[in-house]
């Protein structure tokens, strides 16, 4: 009974937290180009030919050889308030929009047609704890961000703690999702998570609302929380930015004060 007695005094308590790995701190992004563009406020977008620069409830198509200007669409800022972020999926822009900063906060994903810059649908997602900000699919599912902001702009007494990763099928009904790892929820307040899309390398880069960088994210084995696993400086202003599937680790992002559009070569994460 003694020793039975020393040895369990002598283990480690199995009640210690574990300390997550501290994350890579990577080289910054290399800047190949910029273009002006006056809707370059909150997002861009990016095809194999074109990329798109947003801002609330206007979206302007640019030709990536030059950056010349070849068409926009206009909205009513009523029924579109507050786009935040586009992605190309095959012929059509997909993107997120709220009621942002209006509570209780409401979301719905519109949809357009990359040739024509006609809008072509709208899926109203209603109430869902948060303010959508992007929203893509992978591998088979819709995956979005629900940004939860500090006071003033907490709804409902939330704050940017409550910022959320949902996974949803395809009548856009939750079935899963993920909270953000300390690390990250730290560089956020008094905002949230404004971009976010899936690396060619199956990882999870997120940014915030205008710190310059990106936060590099693994989709667990298991648990609820995403591991953040490295940190990569960028030239852009936080927002949301959109990977160029058309070339080896490229990314379009924006300063949105100078309304510009900045294309950069991402570092490889080891």
């Amino acid at each position: 009974m003694r020793r039975w007695l020393l040895a369990l005094i002598a283990a480690p308590s199995l009640a210690q937290p574990a300390v997550p790995p501290t994350p890579l701190q990577l080289p910054a992004t290399t800047e190949l180009k910029r273009w002006t563009a006056p809707e370059a406020r909150q997002g861009v977008a990016v095809d194999a030919q074109h990329f798109y620069a947003i801002v609330n409830s206007r979206i302007g198509k640019y030709r990536k050889a030059d950056g010349v200007k070849l068409g926009e669409w206009v909205g009513d800022r009523i029924a579109i308030r507050h786009l935040n972020s586009c992605v190309v999926d095959r012929a059509k822009l997909v993107c997120a929009n709220s009621n942002y900063p209006q509570t209780p906060m409401a979301s719905s994903v519109e949809i357009f047609d990359t040739k024509t810059m006609r809008h072509v649908g709208s899926i109203p997602l209603g109430v869902r704890g948060g303010s959508l900000t992007w929203v893509e699919r992978h591998n088979g599912r819709w995956w979005a961000a629900f940004a939860n902001y500090d006071a003033p702009r907490s709804d409902d007494g939330r704050t940017h703690r409550d910022t959320k990763i949902v996974i949803l099928n395809d009548d856009w009904a939750e079935v899963g999702g993920y909270k953000l790892p300390d690390s990250v929820l730290a560089k956020l307040p008094p905002n949230s998570i404004s971009g976010g899309s899936f690396g060619p390398d199956g990882l999870l880069y997120l940014t915030g609302h205008d710190a310059t960088e990106l936060y590099v994210l693994r989709v667990p084995p298991q648990g609820p929380v995403l591991d953040h696993v490295a940190t990569i400086p960028a030239q852009l202003e936080g927002q949301a930015w959109a990977w160029d599937r058309s070339a080896a680790r490229t990314l379009y992002g924006i300063t949105r004060k100078s309304g510009e559009v900045v294309v950069m070569q991402v570092p490889p994460v080891p």
